[in-house]
């Protein structure tokens, strides 16, 4: 009897106590809230123990307070009953597992399907195709996205022009700063090669001139003097060098 009428005095919204009856929520004042969760928490725990130990059932609680304080109590493991609980989920949906994927898959296919219908839509629209069915708002508005989007690829298109103008005027710069360096190197070699070549050419003369003196005052040292050959009767055609002893 006991029991039952506390079953039925947690189930009206108002629980009768000894000194009056007290509404069921929240408890505004922190002090009250906090004696109150520690009395309640020690009655649930109480419980808990008595049905594990005279029922000889499976008991797990798991509490947190507000300030996050973990306040458990099992009879075997909270672990292994947690398992127990998620195995014992699973078998009593698993037959019905393989009929929610495959609902869920048919609505996520028809999602896709429908966009995908979309955006065909859009494109030949794009193109300027499917029209008929347009009013002249959604055609006013089809026309203001497509001058944006010309708007921004011409802006895209001029931006590289310029970059890839900016880029061959660097280029030329480079190739005339290339071009004068090697026509200076061009012109300090031919320099060097006249230089080499007025050298060259000037210890030439003076070496024959000299080799030509030295000749010249050997042969008059030596006496060496040339005559013509006595032609008189004699058979001797040919002109004769004398020597002087």
């Amino acid at each position: 009897m006991d029991f039952q009428n506390q079953s039925m005095s947690v189930s009206s919204p108002q629980r009768k106590t000894g000194r009056g009856k007290i509404e069921i929520k929240r408890i505004e004042n922190t002090t009250n809230r906090q004696v109150t969760f520690c009395k309640r928490r020690n009655g649930l725990l109480k419980k808990a123990y008595e049905l594990s130990v005279l029922c000889d059932a499976e008991v797990a609680l798991i509490v947190f307070s507000t300030r996050g304080r973990l306040y458990e109590y099992a009879n075997n493991s909270v672990k292994a009953t947690i398992d127990r609980y998620k195995k014992a989920c699973s078998d009593s949906t698993g037959g019905s597992t393989s009929e929610v994927n495959a609902q869920y898959y048919q609505q996520e296919s028809a999602k896709l399907r429908a966009q995908i219908s979309n955006l065909q839509n859009h494109n030949r629209q794009m193109m300027g195709e499917g029209l008929g069915n347009l009013s002249s708002k959604d055609l006013k508005n089809l026309e203001g996205r497509l001058e944006r989007g010309i708007s921004k690829i011409r802006s895209k298109k001029n931006e590289l022009l310029f970059a890839e103008i900016e880029y061959m005027h660097k280029r030329e710069i480079d190739l005339h700063n290339s071009n004068q360096l090697l026509r200076a190197r061009i012109a300090e070699s031919e320099r060097n090669q006249q230089q080499n070549m007025n050298v060259v050419g000037g210890g030439g003369s003076e070496y024959d001139q000299s080799m030509q003196s030295h000749q010249q005052q050997q042969f008059e040292n030596r006496g060496y003097f040339q005559v013509t050959a006595l032609q008189p009767n004699h058979h001797y055609q040919d002109h004769m060098a004398l020597q002087l002893v």
